[in-house]
């Protein structure tokens, strides 16, 4: 059987028949995709919350799309131009604006289609028509388009940015991949990161630090020994055949008798740090890339080089992530 795409007004699915691979995506959520599973259905790659698609919170499973800025911006305020811009408070505590605006509302499927080695559907978030009421929370406009690309053994997200406005656009990106861990007591992660953000209630302090203790997961570390929040960053900049750079292996067995799954996640060397979280339900481990570091619109405007983007008018703007699976 060859590779099939199905798109309804909520869901859209991509299936590789012939190797049992199937992803879904929550369309009207974010565009999250929150189903990836091989081996015919029997290894769920991602974790999703129970009641996502009943309305828990987008943020908290899958593959959330994190833009025009990923995690916090400190007290929701920034300058930009010389006007202050202020955010909704909606991160936990309660004090930060979190996450964007992507991630919570509908998107729209503007693509779709099959090859011999490959399905794909493409969806596209335009801050104008489907954000209209946070138009003047953002300095310019933007349309952004995000491709699930479903391959033999690899899910990859293809990042296309549009500034259509007639000034510049700031922005960061990142994706919120929530991995499932199996049984957490045969999971084993890795991040090669060299170095760490200090943070402080959750925002960086601007000072970097050598990984070393529970951050320092450059070899593999056991799931169960860890609990992090945390910005990691001084990532290898070498990319391999494809322009990817490696940002993070999940290794786990599900019981004796499982053959074992590898998990890698590659992307484009812009994006320059990942976060790293352990959700306290213990169920998955998040591994994140960002191409800044928290409250980059901030730090950036400090004199620090955050990693925040600026996209002309009338530019274009493209990345990779992709996810390998063995």
């Amino acid at each position: 059987m060859s590779f099939a795409v199905r798109v309804a007004s909520k869901l859209a699915t991509l299936e590789n028949p012939a190797a049992g691979e199937r992803a879904e995506i929550a369309v009207d959520k974010g565009f999250n995709c929150y189903h990836w599973s091989i081996r015919g259905g029997e290894v769920d790659l991602l974790y999703a919350d129970p009641q996502f698609l009943a309305g828990s919170s987008p943020t908290r499973t899958g593959i959330p799309i994190l833009f025009p800025f990923p995690n916090r911006i400190r007290d929701g305020k920034y300058v930009w131009d010389g006007k202050t811009y202020e955010l909704p408070i909606n991160d936990p505590a309660k004090k930060n604006a979190i996450h964007g605006f992507a991630c919570r509302r509908p998107w729209h499927v503007v693509d779709q289609g099959v090859a011999a080695n490959a399905a794909w559907v493409t969806g596209e978030f335009h801050g104008l028509r489907d954000a209209a009421d946070c138009r003047d929370l953002w300095p310019a406009d933007y349309r952004l388009r995000i491709t699930y690309r479903l391959m033999p053994g690899r899910l990859r997200c293809e990042i296309a940015l549009h500034n259509p406005d007639l000034g510049p656009l700031p922005f960061g990106i990142g994706f919120h991949h929530y991995f499932s861990v199996g049984d957490p007591q045969e999971c084993t992660v890795e991040v090669p990161a060299e170095e760490f953000w200090e943070l402080l209630e959750c925002l960086p302090t601007g000072k970097r630090w050598s990984v070393t203790g529970v951050r320092d997961l450059r070899s593999r570390q056991p799931f169960d020994k860890l609990q992090l929040d945390d910005v990691l960053t001084g990532l290898p900049g070498k990319a391999d055949a494809e322009g990817l750079c490696l940002r993070g292996i999940v290794r786990r067995r599900d019981g004796v008798n499982s053959h074992g799954v590898k998990v890698e996640m590659h992307a484009s060397p812009v994006f320059r740090e990942t976060v790293v979280f352990t959700p306290p339900h213990r169920q998955a481990f998040c591994i994140e890339p960002y191409t800044c570091v928290t409250d980059a619109i901030n730090l950036q405007q400090q004199g620090m080089d955050a990693g925040w983007l600026v996209l002309g008018p009338g530019h274009d703007w493209s990345a990779v992530v992709e996810m390998r699976a063995s």
